[in-house]
């Protein structure tokens, strides 16, 4: 279950994480006799997982076991981790830009996959987690994994330019809804240069990544429960038609917007 607290805000503000870090996301289950299989969709943004289970998280459709601490990329297709037991996720959201900023790692490497932070050279990854194995409160485990980051921003190899961060924050704020041609001309640069600074900073072309952030924006009201009719969400998010949006969603969650209504309320 997913926990929201004003404390991670604060350790965001006091470690000096805001540019980088957009949240802190913790997901527990105590459940020791059951196989958890949890979804996650495309929401636009890379982060840091550290994991604590007994047997470890499996990845799928990847097929692959999970380091216990690791960076992610952008998520493109659905994916589900599969863990059996008893399992806790503290995952830090990255801004789009930080595999290439704090580690240097190409993002395109990254889409849909994963690094395990433990191969790191710059930063004793391992002494951190010894760290947070000392303890079981969440709060202290954030915090150690916060200081990590901090360590890998003092030590950040590359400071992308103010143009992709204006464009990244124009397609956010749009929701996704700002087109390629909007945007080069609010930032006076030419569509090809814009294509190739997001693929070199953020793993997929802009047009794709406001593509991205559109379907998450519609994800959170399909899943919000408090919608009624289809179409609503359709056209507040910029869908040119219901079969579209229809057509997207299941490109992102491999369901259609009600069927995953459904499930999310438990009656199939």
């Amino acid at each position: 279950m997913q926990e929201s607290f004003e404390w991670k805000k604060k350790l965001i503000d006091d470690y000096g994480l805001a540019f980088h870090v957009k949240d802190i996301l913790i997901f527990e289950e105590k459940a020791e006799d059951k196989t958890h299989i949890i979804p996650f969709f495309a929401d636009g943004y890379p982060g840091i997982m550290f994991q604590k289970t007994e047997k470890g998280v499996f990845l799928k459709p990847q097929n692959k076991f999970l380091s216990e601490i690791f960076l992610y990329g952008l998520t493109i297709i659905p994916i589900e981790l599969v863990v059996e037991g008893a399992y806790r996720f503290i995952i830090f959201q990255l801004h789009p830009v930080a595999a290439r900023a704090l580690l240097g790692i190409d993002p395109k490497e990254l889409n849909d996959d994963c690094y395990d932070l433990n191969l790191l050279s710059s930063v004793a990854t391992k002494e951190y987690v010894g760290e947070i194995h000392k303890t079981d409160d969440i709060r202290a485990q954030s915090e150690i994994i916060a200081q990590l980051i901090s360590q890998l921003i003092l030590n950040k190899v590359y400071f992308p330019h103010a143009t992709i961060m204006d464009a990244i924050e124009m397609i956010i704020k749009s929701a996704g809804k700002i087109s390629v041609k909007e945007l080069t001309e609010k930032l006076n640069i030419t569509e090809r240069t814009l294509q190739r600074n997001f693929i070199e900073h953020v793993g997929v072309p802009p047009k794709k990544f406001a593509k991205i952030i559109q379907f998450y924006s519609s994800f959170n009201q399909v899943t919000a429960d408090s919608w009624s009719r289809l179409t609503d969400i359709v056209y507040e998010n910029g869908f040119a038609d219901q079969s579209h949006f229809i057509r997207d969603f299941k490109k992102y969650t491999g369901q259609k917007p009600k069927e995953l209504k459904v499930k999310k309320e438990g009656k199939i």
